[in-house]
């Protein structure tokens, strides 16, 4: 749907658009890059969209694509593994390289944008406030922190939010998580893989601050009206939760900005908590999140500058 939005904009505006999914290619989509000697390289797509030369390309837009998927006929597990890397290599340094606008930025930038530990690093530098915070594999500094703050803690994974099964149907979805007195005689399976902990900030407000190029665009989230919400405003329950537009202060806008431009990111979207004593404390920036239904709820034009940000060209 965000694809939809933003293409109809930039459709109504008079753009070509093409809508490219990496997991057509090779079975519903060609690609040639050809290099001879003292001529331009070369580079075209043909897809569903028709063909493109991708050195006229103006912008580019990732939208959470998908991998390459192998012909069907590869029956081998291993030939169609292998098939299917060398497309995926080929597709991510295709992107890298074309000389042009893109957004969030370019694959390796936002990739590496996106870690966590960096990101609370490099916050804290720039002047925000962040939640004490704990990432170890280690039980027994788990329990030492836990103890720094009376119990009061909250735990939440590292990368990857949710656990699949076998069959690629969704298991597990873990998000901020309470420790609870029973969790805690579990700690020993710390060892297996990190974990963040940190304190439990008090909420006034949750905010979703969305920066498009140089644009700030802030919704405020009561998520302490719901119980469903109360601790992760990503349990949504939007009948009763509000959603509404909030003006930053201009030194946490201008913070804001000089997160995403230290990460290289022309778009992202940073989760803050306003506290009752007023402090904006930094959580996490997404380099690469949705927002429809923040511009759905609460009217902030998102899509159109996106629009206008692939609009302007290199």
């Amino acid at each position: 749907m965000h694809a939809e939005r933003v293409g109809g904009h930039l459709a109504g505006r008079g753009a070509r658009v093409t809508v490219f999914d990496p997991q057509d290619f090779p079975v519903s989509a060609r690609l040639d890059l050809v290099y001879l000697a003292n001529e331009p390289v070369r580079r075209v797509l043909r897809c569903a969209d028709g063909t493109v030369d991708l050195d006229a390309v103006t912008a580019l837009w990732w939208r959470r694509p998908m991998p390459p998927a192998p012909y069907p006929e590869l029956t081998d597990p291993a030939v169609a593994a292998y098939t299917a890397k060398e497309c995926e290599s080929l597709v991510t340094d295709l992107w890298e390289n074309l000389p042009c606008r893109q957004l969030p930025a370019r694959e390796s930038v936002f990739r590496r944008a996106g870690r966590k530990a960096s990101q609370l690093a490099l916050a804290a530098e720039l002047g925000f406030s962040i939640p004490e915070t704990a990432i170890t594999t280690d039980p027994e500094s788990f329990l030492d922190f836990r103890d720094r703050h009376d119990g009061r803690i909250v735990t939440k994974p590292l990368y990857i939010p949710w656990i699949d099964d076998v069959g690629g149907h969704l298991h597990v979805n873990r998000l901020c998580e309470p420790v609870s007195t029973r969790d805690v005689a579990y700690a020993d399976g710390l060892r297996f893989c990190p974990v963040i902990v940190q304190e439990r900030i008090p909420k006034r407000l949750e905010l979703r601050v969305t920066i498009v190029g140089d644009r700030v665009f802030t919704a405020e989230i009561h998520s302490q009206t719901a119980n469903r919400s109360s601790l992760d405003w990503r349990r949504y329950d939007t009948r009763v939760t509000p959603y509404r537009v909030h003006r930053l202060p201009d030194e946490i806008a201008e913070r804001c900005l000089a997160l995403t431009r230290r990460l290289g990111l022309a778009y992202g979207a940073i989760d803050l908590i306003l506290t009752p004593d007023g402090r904006h404390v930094f959580l996490e920036i997404n380099p690469n999140a949705q927002w429809l239904w923040i511009e759905d709820l609460t009217g902030l034009p998102i899509s159109a500058a996106i629009c206008d940000f692939l609009l302007e060209g290199p």
